[in-house]
This record gives structure tokens, sequence and C-alpha cells, in this order.
């Protein structure tokens, strides 16, 4: 209609220039103009209201139709305001929430884990999950600004106006879910089975029923591998292969694996019950790689002690069993293998350096000095890392200070370990398998020839690239070991009795008097030992304590709680105490006398961190108790640190923990 004006506009002007060439002509275009412009203008009045009334009629049932089609959509949307209340949804939202138009309550009501801190204040869009009426459902929030609105409104003030809605979305991904994890239950799983005392079990019943003991432990194995619908296969004849679907695992851990307690009972007149170790390894990029999971798995099993399944995944390791004592190698085959490796490896170098554990303890101090003696025999330099002397081994140390028989640097700090390191250098890693626990952990970056000795249970935390790892977990203590070892490096060797003395003493304190964890082999090294010139009145001098220390130990004694009948709990104070850990230690030792205790923990605030000793004799492996809680040991003695917390934060984390582990069954 304007383009129809602005015509006649230039038909004026035509008009106008044809004046100057013919006025008749400028006449009769002049009548042509007036007659145009009385139609065009009659038209517009008569027409605009029409077209005016077509426009708001199509407008007007557009925004209908739009309204109706969002509302019919069958995916599920809601227009929430700024405080998460429902403004409007539409049909299928309503049909999911089970609630009509007009409801206007918050979505948590709805949808329990839409909470408000979920709601996209500070992002433009949020997109987790949340399951409702056995469904699950992806649910997207998107904040949608009302600022313009705002400012094309009379009644709202727009210049500081920042409000906005929010909009959310409904995606049924049940099916999805359903289908990735049916794919991941059919993934493969890769085991290992080793039967941890096949020899010794075979020589404790007589030859002719050997075969049927073996013949009856396969059928136990393969049946029970076949209920799961997995393959087991012989590899030797201690060693089963086994091949799973991911599902299974899932059995086996709500069983608690107990295939191993069903091994056990497999008795035609062995006097020893037979035990597994089972490897499992899942979730690795290819098969190559779930099957080096396994490998990795059994391997910590065995370095555990046996008669546990270990599961291996790419980002974390699960424990189960674990409940049996380690059984002791009458051989000592492995131990001269280890001694004759340990010496062609000092041979090859120019120095040792040697650590324990921080805060070192008796058995760490005294397996160093017995390497020390090793290495000075090999006519090779040693020194033995030690931070912060503790006051159990200050005894001991005092005997080589001074000493004209030992060097000034035998003992040395950790920078000028650090300064030594080179190529040269073999780094002897005592009584502790843990590299972030050990005295020193940046030699183990620097030097590339590593030795571990330890008799601890390993866990998730190795030391990794140790040119000679010797862990043996049935060993009463390092000092045993290293006592072991040190009458294959050479027929001759002679010791000194400070040193011997050391070794016996560690011997001593780790086996509580030889009470706790010893052996045939244990007392054979501490002979050993008294042959080399140890003495037990000088070593028993040496450990008399200070009486401010025993009212300590005795107090926390007393002041015992006996948590659920059957584990008592304590605290041990730490002021005017130089070690108030090896106090601790040995209080809870002897809460253990007590009648109906399964096990003791003492809890010891120092230095800002609160240090947990665990003991029991036989009935409740309080390693795996500790390894909940982030530390580690042995089935009888264990323990864990905790920073940041009170001492009755820390009661109530082991309360916490004993009961998780009761209830699930695992104690």
């Amino acid at each position: 209609m304007q383009t129809s004006i602005y015509l006649g506009v230039l038909l004026i002007f035509v008009n106008l220039a044809i004046y100057f060439v013919d006025l008749s002509s400028g006449l009769i275009l002049t009548c042509f103009i007036i007659f145009y412009f009385a139609v065009l203008l009659s038209a517009l009045i008569y027409n605009r209201p029409v077209i005016i009334n077509e426009l708001v009629s199509f407008a007007t049932q557009y925004g209908q139709i739009q309204k109706t089609l969002l509302y019919e959509l069958e995916l599920p949307y809601a227009i929430l305001d700024d405080r998460g209340k429902l403004i409007w949804t539409n049909q299928a939202f309503e049909q999911i929430a089970q609630k009509g138009k007009k409801y206007r309550k918050s979505i948590t009501t709805i949808f329990p884990e839409i909470t408000m801190d979920k709601l996209p204040f500070e992002n433009d869009e949020e997109t987790f999950s949340v399951l409702s009426n056995g469904n699950i459902y992806s649910v997207k929030l998107k904040k949608i600004s009302t600022k313009e609105l705002a400012e094309s409104s009379n009644m709202i003030e727009s210049a500081d106006y920042d409000g906005f809605l929010i909009a959310i979305y409904l995606f049924d991904t049940t099916a999805l879910n359903i289908a990735l994890k049916e794919v991941d239950d059919q993934s493969l799983a890769v085991g290992m089975i080793y039967l941890d005392n096949y020899d010794e079990a075979l020589e404790s019943i007589e030859e002719v029923r050997r075969s049927l003991l073996i013949a009856l432990i396969d059928r136990k194995v393969n049946k029970y591998i076949s209920s799961l619908d997995g393959i087991c296969k012989k590899l030797e004849k201690d060693k089963y292969h086994v091949i799973l679907r991911k599902k299974a695992l899932q059995d086996l851990k709500e069983q608690r694996f107990d295939l191993l307690e069903d091994v056990k009972t497999v008795n035609i007149g062995n006097e020893m019950s037979v035990t597994i170790s089972i490897g499992i390894g899942v979730d690795g990029l290819s098969y190559a790689q779930t099957y080096e999971f396994s490998r990795n798995a059994i391997d910590l099993a065995l370095g555990r002690g046996g008669d546990q399944a270990v599961i291996k995944t790419p980002e974390n390791i699960c424990y189960f069993g674990g409940k049996s004592q380690q059984v002791e190698r009458n051989t000592r085959v492995k131990a001269r293998v280890k001694a004759h490796a340990l010496r062609e490896i000092i041979s090859g170098k120019e120095r040792v350096v040697i650590m324990g554990h921080r805060m070192a303890d008796v058995d760490s101090f005294g397996s160093a000095i017995g390497i020390y003696r090793i290495a000075t025999m090999l006519e090779k330099k040693a020194h033995i890392v030690i931070n912060e002397m503790t006051t159990s081994v200050h005894p001991l140390i005092e005997l080589f200070r001074g000493n004209p028989e030992y060097e000034d640097d035998m003992i040395i700090g950790c920078q000028q370990a650090i300064e030594m390191a080179d190529g040269n250098t073999v780094l002897v890693v005592v009584d502790v398998n843990r590299p972030s626990i050990t005295e020193c952990p940046d030699l183990l970056r620097l030097c590339k020839t590593i030795v571990v000795l330890d008799h601890h249970r390993q866990g998730a935390e190795i030391i990794e690239n140790a040119t000679l790892n010797y862990v043996e977990v049935y060993a009463s203590s390092s000092c045993e070991m290293v006592a072991e070892i040190l009458q294959y490096i050479d027929d001759n060797i002679r010791m000194r009795h400070e040193e011997a003395d050391c070794l016996y003493s560690g011997i001593m304190i780790d086996t509580n008097n030889f009470v706790t964890k010893t052996g045939v082999r244990t007392f054979e090294a501490a002979a050993f030992l008294r042959r080399s010139g140890a003495d037990v009145t000088r070593v028993r001098k040496l450990f008399r304590e200070d009486a401010h220390e025993y009212k300590a130990k005795a107090d926390a004694v007393s002041q015992a709680e006996i948590y659920r009948g059957a584990y008592a709990i304590s605290t041990c104070t730490s002021e005017d105490i130089q070690s108030p850990t090896i106090i601790g230690a040995q209080a809870a030792n002897e809460l253990l006398n007590i009648k109906g205790v399964k096990a003791s923990f003492i809890l010891t605030d120092f230095q800002n961190c609160i240090y947990v000793s665990a003991r029991s004799i036989d009935e409740v492996n309080v390693q795996i108790i500790m390894e909940r809680m982030g530390g580690g040991g042995h089935m009888n003695i264990a323990g864990c640190q905790m920073e940041g917390i009170p001492i009755d934060e820390g009661i109530g984390a082991v309360k916490r923990t004993l009961d998780s582990m009761i209830d699930g069954g695992e104690l």
C-alpha cells in the first residue's frame, strides 16, 4: 500500500517536467494524478481495517498453534522461576511428574536430586541424571534471561533488572543405559588362581591320597567357575587361568569370594588346609592390559600373604579375604638365592645407602645395621639414612656414635644422602615397601639400583622398578630376613656384638618377646645371632622404660573402652613423651591380654596427626581394617595416620569403620 503512494509522488515530479514540454499534456496528466490519488485513498480507507484484522487473527492463531504444539510435545518440558518453582509444564512432563497443570511447587518435590545448588545460577546450562519411577532421565537445565522482556514493559524498571527463567528438558535414557550396562557386563574379566601351600599340603598326607586331594581341589575350583558361566583352565600343578564375564564379578563380590573358604573344607586327612589366592583384572583398554592387571593382582595377593582375592581395575584395587595366618616356608632356598643376588648387586657399585621408614623403629634400624655389615664385608662404603631419632632406637644408635670401629658418617640425614645418590649407588630399603612413608622418598627417584627387603603385606602403593624385591610376609621381622641373608653372604662372616644386639632386638620387639608370629626360622635366626654375640641381658637393659612413659602406657590401658564387646579402643597422651607412638603400640599389645578382646586400637595425637596402632592375636585381621582407613600392615599388627582432625573424630572414624565392616560381614 505504501508503494502505491511512493509511485504517486513520482508521477507528480514527472507531471512537473511535462509542463515544461507541453502545457496540454501536463493538464491531462494532472487530471489522471488527481483521479489516481482519489482511488488510492478510498482503497486505503476501506482495506486497512480488513488487513489489520487478518494480521491480528493470524498472530492469534499462530500463537495458539505454537502453544498447543509445545504443550503436546512428546519431549517433557517445563519452565521454572529463578527459585526453582514450576511456572508452566507440558503434557509429557505432567505424566512423568504425575502432577496437574496447576502444580506450582518446587521442582525438588518431584525430583529430590534437583536441589537449589544444581540450578544454573552461575552457568548457562547444567546437565545431570535423575531417577524417577524406575526410569533414568538425563536432565538439562537452561537459563533464559528475561531482561529484554523487562525493557519493553511499563511495570518493571529494567535498569538493574537481571531476572531469568529456567527451562528444564527431560530425556529418557533408560534404554540406552540398559544397553550400555549389558555391553559392560559382557566385557572380559581375566583371573588367576594359585594354590598357596600346594607342596606343604601334599607333604602332610600319605602319598596314595595326594592325587585324590588334587582332584578334589580341581573339581571344587572348576565347578565354582562353571557356575559363574566362566572358563577355568589348569596351567600348572598349582595354577589356574580363568576367563569370566564382568557380570560374574558382581556375584563374586556379593558372595565375598566364598571359594576361598570352600577350598579349605577339602580334607582327606591332610593336617594343613589348602588355601588359594585369586587375582582378577578387569576394565583394561585392551585384552592384553586386562591380562596384565590380573597378573599384577595375583602378585599383590601373594605378596600380601595369600588366602585372599584381589580385583584390579585402572582406577582402584579391591581386597577380599586374607583372614588366615601365613604359612611359614621351611625351606630357605629363596633366602639363599636373594642373598647371592644382593651380593652381586652391591659388589658392582661403589657405595650403599640404606633407609627404612619414617620414625624408624628397632626392626627398621636393626635390619639396616645388618645390611651395613654386608656392605662393609664386601668393602663398600655404606650409610644409614635417619632424619628423626625416636626413643626406641636411641639406645641402639648410641652404641655406634663415638665408637672408633665405625665411621662418623655411618648415620646421615636425608640431604646428605641426596647429595651422594648417583649411578654408582645402591639404595637398600628395609622394613617398608610403600614409597610415601620411606625416610627419604626422593632417593627412590635419584637411585637407579634399588633393593627392597620387607616383611609387611604389600598394598596398592609399591616401590616400582626395584632391581631386587624380597618381600616375605610370613617372616616375623625384617631383622629375621636379614639374619638369614647374612648366613649366605659369606661362610666366614664376622659380626660385632653391637650389630648382633641390634638384629636380635628387632626380632624380639616385632615378635613381642617371641610370642607373636614366631616360626621355626625365627628361632633359627635368633640362634645365629646369639652365636654371633647377641646378649639377651644386654638387650633387655637397652629397652627398659622411663617411669613417665610406663605411666602413660598404664593410663592408656586403664581408660580403654570395650566397643561392641570385643574391640578395645583408647588414647595415649603425647605430653612430655618423646616417642608417644611407640608407647601407644605397646599399650595396644597390653590390651590383648584382656579376655574377650579380639583387637585393640590406640590413638595418639602427635605432631598434628592422629596415629592409630592396631593389634590382634588371631581372631581379627587388623590389616584390612587399617587399609579401609588408608593405612596397612600385618594381619595382627597394623596402623594408619589421620591428619587434620581432633582425636574424638579419630575415635569416631575407627568405630564407624568397625560398624560398616561388621555389618557387611567382613569381620
